[in-house]
């Protein structure tokens, strides 16, 4: 079995890929440009994939391939309908990340909410030294106890940032597609409207691209902070921007880009060193103990595949 790693860079330099050996004959490529990926995939029974879009364009010429792995939950970068018509099988992991992107997601809600970074820099920059003052309270910051947390995707991710966010005092209201009865849930309208710190869990899909939109945003209020560990797409980036640049939100956590990484010309540049704003590299999901159940999780994937067993397939 010839199995293709393309972008092992994106999955950390930590992993041990011998689980794979064991599988069969491994070629790690940390990465894989565009106008390599026809090339990397020509003989390989299995792909594994992180990031990289496969598409008829760079598919059409993969003879022997049978299987690809996606080393996520999210699966935008693939076309499954392609995928389909030429009995291309396609899993992707489910849950390994839940724990790691809710830490990520409280950690941004916490920094923003207490003003970390700028008690840090007044610290860090020799101004309390210099104060002769034994303590600093502004910018004036407020508990999160009794504040209301609107979480925006309820799936495993948003549920557990719900049962942590519940646990800090936060009245939770949830939006899902679907309803159930562990958490409340609102329109997302009227979630925008009543809470104080909104996350965002959504997969990107026709239906959620650009769901959370200008309408949407102007529901939010002035102090409220905005957090999106999901997809960039499902949200207006450059309408963010400007309200947080003119003060009609009280902060931003971003995780993810639609493009990735951003250009100077994405409306975020604007927003680089802002004390308001906690701008990270598409790393929510990404402790070690995440990445490594993720490779297991992919081991097993292959594994369930050549025994004609169903596991996390999207094809079918």
């Amino acid at each position: 079995m010839k199995i293709s790693v393309l972008d092992a860079s994106t999955l950390g330099q930590d992993l041990s890929y011998d689980n794979l050996f064991d599988l069969g004959e491994p070629i790690i490529y940390q990465t894989t440009a565009s106008d390599e990926v026809e090339k990397h995939i020509a003989d390989s029974d299995v792909v594994i994939v992180n990031k990289i879009k496969l598409n008829e364009s760079n598919l059409k010429n993969a003879r022997n391939l049978k299987l690809i792995c996606v080393a996520a939950t999210g699966f935008d970068n693939i076309d499954i309908n392609y995928c389909k018509s030429k009995k291309i099988a396609v899993c992707n992991v489910v849950g390994y990340s839940t724990n790691s992107v809710a830490q990520v997601t409280i950690a941004m809600a916490l920094s923003l909410a207490t003003n970390l970074t700028e008690f840090t820099q007044f610290v860090n920059d020799s101004s309390y030294t210099n104060s002769g003052i034994a303590n600093k309270l502004t910018p004036v910051y407020n508990e999160l106890a009794g504040k209301t947390w609107g979480v925006v995707g309820m799936g495993n991710i948003g549920k557990q940032v719900a049962r942590v966010a519940k646990a800090l005092g936060c009245n939770v209201v949830g939006f899902r597609r679907n309803p159930d009865n562990d958490f409340p849930y609102l329109p997302l309208d009227e979630l925008f409207k009543v809470s104080d710190i909104i996350s965002v869990h959504l997969p990107l899909t026709d239906e959620t691209r650009g769901i959370i939109n200008k309408d949407i945003l102007s529901l939010i209020k002035k102090n409220a902070i905005f957090i999106n560990v999901a997809r960039g797409a499902v949200t207006d980036e450059e309408t963010l921007a400007d309200m947080l640049l003119k003060g009609k939100i009280g902060g931003l956590g971003i995780d993810v880009y639609s493009t990735e990484p951003f250009p100077p010309s994405h409306p975020f540049h604007k927003l680089l060193n802002n004390p308001r704003v906690c701008l990270t590299p598409h790393m929510a999901w990404g402790a070690f103990e995440s990445r490594k159940r993720c490779l297991e999780e992919i081991v097993l994937n292959i594994k369930a595949y050549y025994k004609n067993e169903i596991r996390n397939r999207l094809d079918i």
